[in-house]
């Protein structure tokens, strides 16, 4: 809008400029014009008798051969077929002595015409007359040059020139600068249009993806990078997802600490009082009970440490590391043929009540690793009544594919479930609502 309106009013003052430019230029050729005749003019106005005229003389003679010439010209496409000055000359008090004009006025009194009065003061005399009074187009220029001889005024040759006669170059001056302001305004309001829309939709991408990172699961969105998000703007989508996981690392070390030191809290008490009653002397089967415990426990503590690898790799990844197809119903298979054991010795059953085999592209192990925590879990926190099984469903739902599990346990505690969104969840939690997410 701003290139546009500026454009618009440089074309106005290009429009405005276009006439007084032609007239100028006119009154320049005119007055060189006129100091011309008035030159030639000078022999035959010193002849002159007083209240004569110039009728039959030789200055008469070559203005009305001059006027009578044919002309067929063609400038830059305009056809000029007449020749157009009008030549009247006065003697020194202001009388007409000839006039080419088609109603000559010899013989009359233009001593009070603005051109001539002037001239005979010694002053630069020109006029600007309209034949109808109400329109410009009908303005006729005149210009007025001394005639001279040994320092004494013999009178004034004035030339005239219609500005009709230059309306065809006015005209098309003024088509061609207005065309040229259409497109110009035309092509700033597209290219303003375009920088435009490329500046909104840049900063909306930076800031969907500043409202994704104040997400429950803002962590995992991806930060335009060029040439999706170029210049300036991908260069502070860069910066603020650098700030972004400085800040989150430093909060979450802090939680993963305190998360690990109360995990490690109860299995270490365990060893510890397990250690200090093998000290004593003990029946060889409260001795091997305590040694179990502390086998127990052990074990714990290296699943946690497995667990905490696992989770320290997928924090270092952004994104998935692989884009392959993925069978869902046959992963699925595969993980429940691994965890054959544990559902054995929970008592469950898989039923499954949709298996669409429908591909999805994903890392597998990543998705392996997810799916296997979800049926760990439904193992481990499944309804202790009826019914023991576990229904699993693979759908496909339009162009998504959904994947389901469903424990029929007790559900999420109320208190747990603002939690959902949480990436990583306190330990006191963690389980309840893997239960819900499952």
């Amino acid at each position: 809008m701003i290139t546009g309106l500026a454009a618009f009013f440089v074309l106005r003052v290009f429009l405005a400029e276009v006439k007084p430019s032609v007239r100028e230029v006119m009154e320049d050729i005119l007055i060189d014009t006129a100091n011309l005749l008035a030159e030639t003019a000078t022999p035959d106005l010193a002849a002159l008798p007083p209240g004569g005229t110039l009728e039959g003389s030789a200055f008469a003679q070559q203005v009305q051969n001059y006027a009578s010439r044919p002309i067929d010209a063609k400038i830059w496409g305009l056809n000029k077929r007449t020749l157009d000055f009008r030549v009247y000359v006065t003697d020194a008090s202001g009388r007409v002595v000839f006039d080419s004009g088609p109603k000559p006025a010899v013989g009359e009194d233009y001593s009070r015409w603005r051109d001539v009065a002037r001239t005979l003061r010694g002053e630069y005399g020109a006029r600007a007359t309209r034949e109808v009074q109400t329109d410009d187009r009908t303005s006729v220029m005149f210009v007025a040059a001394p005639v001279q001889q040994d320092g004494r005024l013999l009178g004034v040759v004035t030339v005239g020139k219609p500005l009709a006669t230059v309306a065809p170059f006015i005209d098309r001056a003024e088509r061609k600068i207005f065309w040229a302001g259409v497109w110009l305004m035309g092509l700033s309001l597209l290219v303003g249009l375009g920088v435009t829309l490329w500046t909104v939709a840049s900063v909306r991408r930076l800031r969907r993806y500043a409202l994704a990172v104040g997400e429950p699961q803002g962590d995992l969105a991806a930060a335009p990078r060029p040439p999706e998000l170029p210049g300036e703007l991908g260069e502070l989508a860069q910066a603020m997802d650098r700030m972004r996981q400085r800040l989150e690392g430093r909060d979450r070390l802090e939680h993963d600490v305190r998360a690990l030191t109360h995990e490690l809290k109860s299995p270490l008490t365990a060893i510890q009082g397990a250690a200090e009653l093998l000290q004593d002397e003990l029946p060889a089967a409260d001795r091997q009970r305590f040694t179990a415990q502390i086998e127990g426990q052990v074990e714990r503590l290296r699943e946690l440490v497995d667990k905490l690898l696992a989770l320290s790799k997928l924090e270092t990844q952004r994104s998935p590391a692989h884009r392959d197809p993925i069978d869902l119903v046959a992963l699925t298979e595969q993980l429940l043929a691994e965890h054959a054991a544990l559902l054995s010795q929970s008592g469950l059953t898989v039923h499954w009540l949709a298996r669409d085999h429908a591909p999805v592209r994903g890392d597998a192990e990543s998705l392996a690793l997810a799916l296997s925590n979800a049926l760990v879990n439904a193992c481990q926190h499944g309804a202790q009544g009826q019914p023991r099984q576990l229904d699993l469903a693979v759908q496909r739902e339009g162009r998504e594919v959904c994947w389901s599990v469903r424990d029929h346990g007790p559900g999420v505690p109320d208190y747990a479930l603002p939690q959902l969104g949480q990436r990583f969840l306190p330990p006191s939690t963690r389980s309840m609502a893997a239960r819900a997410v499952a």
